[in-house]
């Protein structure tokens, strides 16, 4: 069997639990209906066989005899008898014969007389070699046998001894047994057929009906399976009723319905968790922020004190001032992220993504000269709806993220395009969804890539590189907020951020959606 076949048949295998049962309904009651129509075929051919072999048995061998008496008849014809007589003697005694009864004398292995009784009463018979040898071939054992003449077709024909050493063969012919047998069958094939298709159509009906309620818990596994579950407040739907709860279907739903109580308030659970964590961590990072200002305005003061302060003390002094910088620096960073998981609304102005690159790509060039930095924008200016102050920050930390892990010498290429409408699911908007044009702007290096085991957890929040080996080129090390703020802007700008990198070749790309000029 070749694969094509093998996919046809695949094809045509049944798939649902309801396609199955129908089929097997329809196959077992196929099964029945052959079994009953076979047995009701043979038990009639059978019956009918029987009839014909006592018929035979009770006429016994009339007819063949009649033929000897006609054979009698012509050895007399030499003598002086009377024409008109003897021609009524030739002929073979039909009377009391059914139509289509075959008689014949053998003598010696040859056929000596053969007749058969027709409706315009003419017996002559036509009988060839292989006639003979199956004439032959039967035994006087008083049982009747099936034979098929060249010229008569199907007979049961019953043998006997006769008077003169010679045997007697009388036949019935088997055609009105095999119409009557042909009848039963037709009969059997089109109301078994019948049957069939109405039971096939109605089981269909009621197998659906019956499987109505796990039709039920199948659509609410799928609503729930479409659920965005990771965060949030999630609502699952309600309980599927799926009838008696006795039932398979009926127990079924109620363990589904009983797992997703459990996992409802699971969620509930964790919901509350996180709304207390964005809480704290909202009240935190606001509250940390006036103690660490204070701190970082008493080291300034105490470093511009016009008296004389030890080297150690003024040392002392400008790290407390660079690690409050550097801690109001991440402070503001989780206020960012706290307010954006509660979902605040950024600000919506029209802002020009080709100048704003212009303008992040001149601070980074001013940061690290050491890099090689090169700008491949579109003639046109690209215009985007959204927050300019936040969308400079994902371009800042995204250049920040290429300047501070590649090493020295690094080609960093920052290119603005325009990227069609895409076909993707109708209904749907967002990239690779269809809608209006995007807005793609795409951060690429060619330095040692990103680390596989930081790959997956790239964008989540505080993921640092080990830092055994500053100046390598390592990326990831540092706060580990950067890269998660970006992705958290653009997500609340209704885009993606997406990244591809092997050893030589690192590419981060934004997708905004753009607005007409």
């Amino acid at each position: 069997m070749n694969a094509a076949t093998r996919a046809r048949l695949d094809r045509l295998r049944p798939r649902t639990l309801r396609a199955k049962l129908t089929w097997g309904l329809v196959v077992l009651l196929a099964l029945s209906c052959a079994t009953v129509g076979v047995a009701s075929v043979v038990a009639l051919r059978s019956y009918l066989t029987d009839q014909l072999d006592h018929q035979l048995a009770d006429s016994g061998c009339l007819f063949p005899s009649s033929l000897r008496q006609s054979a009698d008849a012509r050895q007399q014809s030499d003598g002086d008898v009377d024409y008109g007589d003897l021609a009524a003697r030739w002929r073979a005694d039909t009377r009391g014969q059914s139509i289509g009864t075959f008689g014949a004398r053998l003598n010696d292995g040859r056929i000596t007389d053969a007749a058969v009784v027709r409706a315009n009463r003419g017996t002559a018979v036509t009988l060839d070699a292989a006639d003979t040898a199956t004439l032959n071939a039967l035994s006087s054992d008083g049982k009747a046998h099936s034979v098929t003449f060249s010229s008569l077709g199907a007979y049961r024909v019953y043998a006997c001894a006769g008077k003169d050493d010679d045997v007697l063969v009388s036949g019935l012919p088997l055609a009105p047994l095999q119409e009557t047998v042909r009848r039963l069958a037709l009969v059997c094939s089109l109301v078994f057929g019948g049957a069939l298709v109405i039971t096939g159509v109605a089981g269909a009906l009621w197998v659906r009906h019956s499987l109505h309620p796990l039709r039920r818990v199948t659509d609410t596994a799928a609503a729930v399976a479409a659920l965005k579950l990771d965060s949030g407040e999630v609502t699952l739907p309600g309980p599927t009723a799926a009838g008696d709860p006795h039932s398979e279907a009926g127990q079924v739903a109620v363990a589904l319905d009983r797992m997703l109580g459990h996992v409802q308030e699971a969620l509930a659970k964790r919901h509350t968790s996180e709304e207390r964590l964005r809480s704290f961590a909202a009240d935190a990072s606001h509250e940390l922020r006036t103690p660490v200002a204070s701190i970082r305005g008493h080291a300034e003061l105490a470093l511009r004190h016009p008296g004389p302060v030890p080297a150690k003390v003024e040392r002392a002094l400008d790290r407390v001032a660079a690690e409050a910088a550097r801690m109001s620096a991440m402070v503001d960073d989780l206020l960012l992220l706290a307010r954006l998981d509660a979902g605040r609304p950024l600000q919506r102005d029209r802002v020009d993504v080709t100048r704003l690159v212009i303008d992040c790509a001149d601070d980074a060039r001013a940061a690290s000269p050491d890099h090689d930095w090169v700008l491949d924008l579109p003639e046109t200016p690209v215009i985007v709806t959204g927050d300019a102050h936040r969308l400079a920050q994902v371009l800042t930390n995204l250049l920040a993220n290429a300047r501070l892990h590649t090493p020295a010498g690094t080609l960093v290429t920052v290119r603005v395009a325009r990227s069609g409408p895409e076909r993707g699911e109708p209904g749907r908007s967002g990239p690779g969804h269809g809608g209006p044009g995007w807005c793609r702007v795409s951060v690429a290096d060619d330095g040692p890539g990103i680390p596989s085991e930081l790959r997956q957890t790239l964008f989540e929040r505080f993921t640092r590189a080990d830092r055994r080996h500053p100046g390598t080129g390592t990326r990831g090390a540092g706060a580990g907020l950067g890269l998660s703020i970006a992705a958290a802007v653009v997500a609340a700008h209704e885009g993606t951020l997406t990244f591809e990198s092997v050893p030589g070749s690192t590419v981060f790309t934004v997708l905004l959606p753009e607005i007409p000029l």
